[in-house]
């Protein structure tokens, strides 16, 4: 007889159905045996990957809760067993700090301020394929990461704002954002130039910019980054599905500090502005469509960045997410 399963699926009251599939898949310690170590989740994740992979394709993220996952080390150890390639965080905008191998802060900006949807990186060309969010530390109060299945997102814009959407995928999206030489953590877009290209040095910027389809204008007190067009629906081709893949309504009502107008931020790829009401809608589909588990330490979400954008609530202090980046 086979040995039982580590892994029990798991039902939370903030789940969503979609055609008989939960949203987010959840598993939890089998109660059927002994309570597991660490070395037993990683040794079951490396022998079980197939299964985890084949519930994170069915719904797009999976949580894993109740498994003892206590610190950013053990993270790492939980991220290195799933055996995907790290990526490095090479043009994106959020401040970050490493914190040990494979894992940084999630975006440090302050507590009260919201995380607009966003597919992590859309706004670039080399985008992970997987993201892994840790719960080290749950919040007193909100902070949770909301999710929401992208294609459901880009069906409902379809269908109401066709000429919209028809006009996105032909020309895309110009992204437009000023750094600053230093990070700025008082920003949920505070990232340095420095830091946003992992270098001090002005030429290899533009070089490492230039990589990625960016183009940098130096300002005497940072530099603006433009990139674009870069299209904002992409084919999901494992599902046969197009997903709502950009970061507009983020830009457009979240990219905002001392040196960015949200409003400017984003535009159509021929220049053209965006339609306000049509952006402030598309917030509202993404509300209605999301699922926010509350946080509970030692969590970990797995994201499949190409199926599912996220988001994050304000919350009251103490709170400690931590990140990692898969290719």
């Amino acid at each position: 007889m086979a040995e039982p399963s580590l892994f029990a699926e798991a039902r939370l009251p903030h789940q969503r159905s979609y055609g008989g599939v939960f949203f987010p898949s959840v598993l939890a310690p089998n109660s059927g045996i002994p309570p597991p170590s660490l070395s037993v989740l990683t040794q079951a994740i490396k022998t079980q990957k197939p299964y985890l992979e084949w519930l994170v394709r069915e719904a797009g993220t999976l949580l894993l809760r109740g498994f003892p996952v206590g610190s950013a080390a053990d993270f790492n150890a939980v991220v290195e067993a799933f055996g995907y390639e790290e990526l490095p965080y090479v043009g994106g905008a959020a401040p970050r700090t490493n914190v040990v191998g494979r894992v940084f802060t999630a975006n440090e900006s302050p507590p009260d301020q919201k995380i607009p949807f966003h597919h992590e990186m859309a706004q670039v060309p080399e985008f992970p394929s997987k993201l892994f969010f840790f719960c080290e530390v749950e919040p007193a109060s909100g902070g949770e990461t909301p999710i929401v299945l992208s294609h459901v997102v880009y069906e409902r814009m379809r269908e109401k704002y066709p000429d919209f959407v028809q006009w996105l995928e032909e020309h895309g999206l110009i992204y437009t954002r000023v750094l600053g030489e230093e990070d700025d953590p008082s920003s949920p877009i505070g990232r340095g130039w420095k830091s946003t290209f992992l270098t001090d040095d002005k030429s290899l910027a533009e070089k490492r910019a230039a990589r990625l389809g960016m183009k940098l204008e130096w300002t005497e007190d940072g530099v603006k980054s433009i990139m674009g067009p870069i299209p904002a629906i992409k084919l999901d081709e494992s599902r046969n599905r197009k997903t709502w893949f950009n970061s507009m309504v983020a830009a457009y009502t979240g990219w905002e500090d001392a040196r960015n107008d949200p409003v400017k931020a984003v535009t159509f790829g021929d220049g053209s502005p965006l339609p306000g009401d049509v952006i402030h809608d598309c917030l509202k589909i993404l509300e209605e469509e999301s699922v926010a588990i509350p946080w509970k330490k030692g969590d970990v979400l797995l994201v499949d960045n190409l199926a599912v954008l996220h988001s994050r609530r304000s919350f009251d202090p103490p709170r400690r997410v931590l990140a990692s980046l898969c290719k």
